[in-house]
């Protein structure tokens, strides 16, 4: 019996379509999809969400040193004026020495984490800016999760696709 379905894909265009639902499925909370798909979806998510949830409280806080450049009351990088050994002026972006603590993962939570990422791609916000879907799972989804042993997800039928007849469902996160 083979472990996934084939889908009718080729190994790279199945696994390209799968990492899209589960990227969709974290970042949305709900994703409509065919029959067979959301099956092969909701097994990898689950696997997914409890790996995070087992790895929920898993870090360590840590001190470290940043170092930032002012700021001037416009949000501008403030400068000033450096002379060099052999007697040039320029400009340096004046700069600050900060302490912050920072949470940083324990190797299993670390190891738990770049397996989330094989299975998720690079999304952008509205902005542009990258939004880290693997921080999502483990900061957000996974300690809603943490007191429930399975079925992160669920599946309701919605009925048969127009055009081809392929039963539809939407999938959705609890």
């Amino acid at each position: 019996m083979p472990v996934q379905r084939k889908l009718g894909r080729a190994t790279d265009q199945r696994k390209a379509v799968l990492k899209g639902l589960v990227t969709s499925l974290f970042e949305n909370g709900k994703i409509e999809t065919t029959e067979a798909r959301a099956k092969e979806v909701k097994n990898i998510a689950e696997k997914l969400i409890s790996t995070a949830v087992k790895e929920v409280d898993n870090f360590t806080s840590k001190q470290i040193k940043i170092s930032t450049a002012k700021l001037d009351s416009t949000g501008k990088k403030m400068t000033k004026s450096v002379t060099s050994k052999n007697g040039r002026k320029f400009e340096v972006v004046d700069r600050e020495e900060k302490t912050d603590m920072v949470t940083v993962d324990n190797p299993s939570r670390l190891h738990a984490r770049r397996q989330a990422i094989r299975w998720l791609y690079k999304v952008k916000d509205a902005e542009g800016k990258n939004k880290n879907l693997a921080d999502k799972l483990f900061n957000e989804i996974a300690p809603k999760y943490k007191d429930k042993n399975g079925g992160y997800t669920r599946i309701y039928k919605l009925g048969p696709r127009r055009g081809d007849a392929a039963e539809m469902v939407l999938l959705e996160l609890i």
